[in-house]
């Protein structure tokens, strides 16, 4: 298995993904701001094994996707300095629905997953604050999200971001600080450390996931965890 994941992300953490498989520590530089140059989900849109990718993504990772034999397309936009522009590839992807702000969607988005509805939420940053579970739980730090998706009847909780750590701003967001891989959902800190904790480690085992907690300490926004089979 593939994992990639900022290459920011705490010494522990690193560790310990390394062993359920290959991590790739993401990085780039001058292609946007600092705090989230590492974040992937920037980069990134993965719905299973269907991947897009930014177009200025450096060409490092998609060497290493194709040596793992993975495929990938590009998207048309690249990812820019600032929001809007850094938000293009920042949806999220399930069987049914693509989920995003439709003034910022990478074109290409569009046309590779035509087929399913099109959810539209004001929050650019959308992968960056939900996490999708077996295509029928979501999770959100973002109240706009939360108010869409259940409009939709769909079923969505909301967990406040307040005290998720993102170096250079007043807190992060939950969906970045996560990943999820079959049964296995990785949390980049202890829920301990986290205000709603109990109830987010409540929700999910109700549902039979295991909790993954990488290392001992707050929960640590580095822009979600990608999974990859090989």
């Amino acid at each position: 298995m593939l994992i990639i994941g900022d290459a920011r992300l705490p010494v522990e953490a690193i560790k310990n993904l390394s062993a359920f498989g290959t991590f790739v520590p993401f990085a780039t530089c001058g292609i946007t701001y600092e705090a989230v140059s590492g974040h992937p989900d920037l980069f990134f849109c993965q719905q299973q094994q269907q991947v897009v990718v930014a177009p200025n993504m450096p060409e490092q990772y998609m060497k290493i996707l194709q040596n793992h034999g993975l495929s990938f397309v590009k998207g048309k936009l690249p990812v820019g300095k600032l929001y809007p522009q850094t938000s293009r590839y920042n949806a999220v992807v399930t069987s049914n629905f693509l989920i995003h702000n439709a003034k910022h969607t990478d074109p290409l988005l569009k046309e590779t997953f035509v087929k399913k509805e099109f959810i539209h939420v004001n929050q650019g940053y959308t992968r960056c604050n939900l996490l999708v579970l077996n295509d029928d739980l979501f999770i959100t730090s973002d109240n706009g999200i939360f108010r869409q998706l259940k409009k939709q009847h769909l079923d969505v909780y909301y967990f406040s971001p307040d005290d998720i750590l993102l170096p250079g701003f007043e807190h992060g967001f939950l969906g970045g600080c996560l990943g999820v891989y079959e049964n296995l959902v990785f949390v980049t800190g202890s829920l301990s450390r986290f205000q709603e904790g109990k109830k987010l480690c409540k929700l999910l085992e109700s549902r039979h996931y295991k909790i993954v907690e990488l290392y001992d300490g707050p929960l640590f926004d580095g822009g979600s965890l990608f999974f990859f089979t090989t």
